[in-house]
């Protein structure tokens, strides 16, 4: 079976300098894992790879989606699927790299996430609840229809809290039921997971450092422009962290340095919940963030008995 190598791990972890060594070491080529770094004309707040960064490796769903479109679970496992098929007919191995866990276990897994369509109406009425109850009554509504789903989501994901009762209206299951059946399936790779990790005040102190440098790259003015061009079609893209704090500070709602600390402060925590995430896949190799690329390269060849290229 066509092994595929799979590096995923917290934001700011070190994935992509290891997984572009990796592929220039076995001949491989990289699909991103990344729900934000899917879509166009984002590139700072995502921390999207440059042409320099990626060194002549060719990567897949990067940069590939409109910010205005919206872009699902199901459409990647679709769009990655394409990808490491192209992959594997020019003899190259895939390397998928990210730390989007759904777009991870689409694939480990085989899971055909459910595309359900969404009811507008539903949804305003859920959204209506929220404003008037509080997100908090939402999360205990999904959470006695699917508690395992909802262990997996912050209490403020809005998003996915309402996707989980969509579902359960629209199809009669709840999302962690279709999600079993799904993986009778079976998966058409063999998928060697490695997951990057290392001390958690240094992983903390390189987020801060990341802001710091996308808002000097000029991250405020990535969001005014996306704004400018396309206004209220922009959805799912700029509720990524980095762009709604820096929405809401243009809107007035906080000053420069609150929103900084706040952009710091969702992605230390969403950098702990990618953690505890990844901890639950079975087999997973831990490899170790502080230490020499190349050994980690050569760890990940001798655990995936991979050659050289």
């Amino acid at each position: 079976m066509q092994k595929v190598i799979v590096i995923c791990g917290p934001t700011a972890s070190g994935k992509t300098a290891l997984s572009i060594e990796l592929a220039k070491k076995i001949g491989g080529e990289v699909v991103s894992a990344d729900s934000m770094q899917i879509y166009d004309e984002m590139s700072i707040g995502t921390a999207k790879p440059d042409v320099e960064e990626m060194q002549g490796i060719k990567h897949y769903l990067v940069g590939n989606i409109a910010p205005t479109r919206r872009y699902s679970v199901f459409d990647y496992k679709c769009d990655a699927i394409k990808a490491l098929e192209e992959i594997i007919e020019k003899n190259k191995t895939p390397i998928v790299v990210g730390g989007t866990g759904l777009y991870v276990n689409s694939l480990i897994y085989g899971i055909d996430y459910p595309e359900v369509e969404t009811d507008l109406e539903y949804r305003k009425e859920l959204e209506k609840v929220a404003e008037q109850k509080g997100l908090g009554y939402l999360y205990e509504e999904a959470k006695k229809i699917d508690p395992e789903a909802v262990k997996n989501i912050s209490v403020n994901d809005k998003k996915r809290i309402i996707r989980i009762l969509e579902i359960y209206k629209e199809t009669g299951k709840t999302k962690t039921q279709l999600e079993i059946e799904s993986r009778k399936n079976g998966v058409p790779y063999d998928y060697r997971v490695f997951a990057i990790n290392m001390p958690r005040e240094i992983l903390y102190d390189r987020i801060n450092r990341r802001v710091d440098i996308m808002l000097e790259k000029g991250l405020i003015e990535e969001v005014k422009q996306l704004y400018k061009k396309y206004g209220d079609e922009l959805r799912t893209s700029v509720q990524g962290i980095g762009y709604k704090e820096v929405i809401d500070y243009l809107n007035g709602m906080y000053s420069k340095e609150e929103m900084i600390e706040k952009i710091k402060m969702e992605t230390r925590r969403y950098a702990k919940r990618q953690l505890t995430w990844f901890r639950k896949i079975p087999n997973i190799i831990w490899i170790d963030g502080l230490g020499n690329v190349q050994d980690n390269v050569n760890l990940i060849l001798k655990e995936a008995e991979l050659n050289e290229n």
